[in-house]
């Protein structure tokens, strides 16, 4: 007798939608002014020049938008445009003063899901591309976004188009159950207190104005059109729905339960998984978030003391892939994360696996060693500590123990000690109780 699975299959595409190269041809169209402006900075702006400035939504100064007008023949308004979209959908990253080509960017004419990657993004950003009403309260326009899956889940099941007016009702149903989740007063005149079960919460704050500047900041992006009093889901717009559907299925799938943990505990709950059952969690949690707050999560959990969860963090780094890069690579100076930085640049720069060490300095090695020690030491049995000298670079262990010395990894003396306490060769023991103890005392 067989045993039924009991997990859920992930939707399938809907029905007509065009193969991921036509897909990809209409993103590459809807975002080609972005990328035109993108290009013009990569060879224009560069490290130290008068170039984006730094401000709260990583615009171009005035001057620059000015020149990049007259240069592309497009005033300066559109330039903004343009370059604000080309940020949302990562073919501009700006790191304070400086603006550099995101790897989407790099990838453009050659990978269509870096495209459609880059399309997904912008859709995902859809209320940072259209103004939203100044008279609105940003509660209720936080509501709105929050309630606007739900809509276009049925607009997508829909398949074709749907009266505005419907929309508008399901649109209020939702943003009424938001605010009886969270156990609130609804907005506007209430009634006075009867002895009789107060009525469901009505919205007296009319919704029409904001589902209109949803409706148009999903235009601006290029995943639906409104005509008539009708929206109707463009095929992009379609099918990145049905992308987000996918996603909520693959995270309700997690093979050990960690999704909804935050980075650190999940990647703690990950530490006895096999490799791949470990990776099959990491695209499950990567799958319910954003990429760009899953990156920052797991680079702030690579921070932390815990050295093996340090490095499962950039095992789930290699899952996210190219995306992290600018992250990750942004983090390269940083001591602690460097050794793991710089071999996971390596990997995606196309480095065999086995080689990318050879990336790193002597010192580096030795700091990564010390560090893999700690995770060993902290979460192993003696047996792997022992046989971890062998992966050491120097050719010796009175070597090793020279180098490890100078290094200056905090964990120094406990992996030291543990060594010495797990290693079956009284003599060697001996040699690396005394380093430990040079090491605490500040001896030579």
């Amino acid at each position: 007798m067989t045993q039924r699975s009991s997990r859920r299959p992930a939707p399938r595409p809907p029905e007509g939608t065009p193969p991921p190269a036509e897909l990809a041809r209409m993103a590459r169209t809807g975002l080609a002014d972005a990328a035109r402006v993108a290009r013009w900075a990569d060879s224009m702006l560069g490290p130290g020049r008068d170039g984006a400035t730094p401000d709260d939504k990583g615009t171009l100064s005035e001057a620059t938008a000015e020149r990049a007008a007259g240069e592309l023949g497009l005033t300066p308004a559109q330039v903004r445009a343009d370059w604000d979209t080309a940020r949302l959908a990562g073919l501009i990253e700006v790191h304070g003063d400086i603006a550099r080509p995101g790897w989407r960017l790099r990838a453009w004419n050659r990978d269509d899901s870096a495209v459609l990657r880059g399309w997904v993004a912008l859709f995902d950003a859809w209320s940072l591309a259209h103004p939203e009403p100044a008279d609105r309260e940003a509660s209720a326009v936080a509501e709105v976004v929050s309630a606007m899956p739900q809509v276009l889940s049925f607009l997508q099941l829909s398949a074709g188009p749907v009266p505005v007016e419907q929309l508008l009702d399901l649109l209020e149903q939702r943003v009424t159950e938001l605010r009886t989740e969270r156990c609130e007063i609804p907005y506007g005149p209430q009634p006075e207190p009867a002895p009789e079960p107060a009525a469901p919460p009505v919205t007296d704050a009319p919704l029409a104005p904001l589902l209109d500047w949803a409706l148009h900041a999903l235009a601006a992006v290029g995943a639906l059109t409104c005509a008539d009093g009708q929206a109707t889901l463009t095929p992009l717009g379609s099918w990145a729905v049905w992308v987000k559907l996918e996603q909520i299925c693959v995270a309700a799938q997690s093979p050990a339960g960690n999704i909804e943990q935050p980075a650190a505990d999940m990647l703690r709950g990950c530490a006895q998984l096999r490799p791949n059952a470990a990776r099959a969690e990491y695209r499950a949690w990567l799958a319910a978030r954003p990429v760009g707050s899953a990156v920052t999560e797991l680079l702030a959990a690579a921070r932390g003391e815990d050295a093996l969860t340090r490095g499962l963090a950039f095992e789930a780094l290699r899952v996210v892939g190219a995306p992290a890069e600018p992250d990750v690579r942004s983090v390269a100076e940083e001591s602690w994360l460097r050794p793991y930085a710089l071999l996971w640049l390596a990997e995606h720069d196309g480095h065999d696996p086995e080689d990318a060490h050879e990336v790193l300095t002597r010192q580096e090695s030795t700091w990564l060693w010390v560090d893999t020690a700690a995770a060993v030491a902290d979460h192993g049995e003696a047996p792997l500590l022992v046989r971890h000298l062998e992966s050491a670079v120097q050719p010796t262990v009175p070597a090793l123990l020279d180098e490890v010395r100078a290094v200056g990894h905090p964990r120094t003396v406990q992996v030291l000690v543990a060594l010495a306490a797990a290693h079956p060769d009284p003599a060697l023991a001996k040699a690396v109780r005394r380093a430990a103890f040079q090491v605490h005392t500040g001896g030579s």
